[in-house]
């Protein structure tokens, strides 16, 4: 979810989390013995709230969770999976580590690349796509793979991609 505006917050905005955030976060916080252990499952809901973990988003975790901002930002920063800057609404997340890279991951990004006219990290001028390298996604038997937003698509060769593609713009 974004503001209700659908905009990314802007940096020194006074951010809180939405009604349906903070009842979420505050079921979320019984099963876990701190709020520390609490911290990825918060930081995907600011994510999914705000579209990104801006400073200001990291600030509102923190001061949430009673966690010092630095500590936010290790977390938030060693995670692939949680956005710093505003992604698309398609994310595409190609796996080029060892397995991946053996069995085709560079063609896949390549492709890719041609076929969304950007380059790892950009995202499309509609917002639809943005597309990303990343190291693992612990799919290696079923090389090569990429996720798009939360969905894994496998053994991924030319006809897959054009599919996956193509149903992203369809839906």
């Amino acid at each position: 979810m974004h503001p209700p505006d659908g905009t990314v917050p802007e940096e020194g905005m006074a951010l809180t989390f939405s009604d349906k955030a903070e009842a979420e976060i505050k079921a979320l916080l019984p099963r876990y013995p701190a709020g520390e252990a609490a911290l990825i499952p918060v930081l995907t809901l600011a994510a999914q709230e705000y579209g990104a973990l801006t400073d200001d988003v990291i600030d509102l975790v923190s001061t949430r969770l009673g966690i010092p901002p630095t500590r936010v930002l290790a977390t938030a920063t060693f995670y692939t999976m949680l956005p710093k800057k505003p992604v698309g609404k398609h994310h595409v997340q190609v796996c080029t580590n060892i397995a991946c890279s053996l069995l085709g991951a560079e063609h896949v990004v390549e492709k890719l690349e041609r076929k969304l006219g950007i380059r790892r990290g950009e995202t499309t001028a509609d917002g639809l796509f943005t597309l990303s390298e990343v190291e693992c996604l612990g799919s290696c038997g079923s090389a090569p793979v990429m996720m798009v937003n939360e969905t894994f698509h496998e053994n991924l060769d030319e006809d897959a991609i054009d599919r996956v593609l193509e149903e992203c713009r369809r839906g």
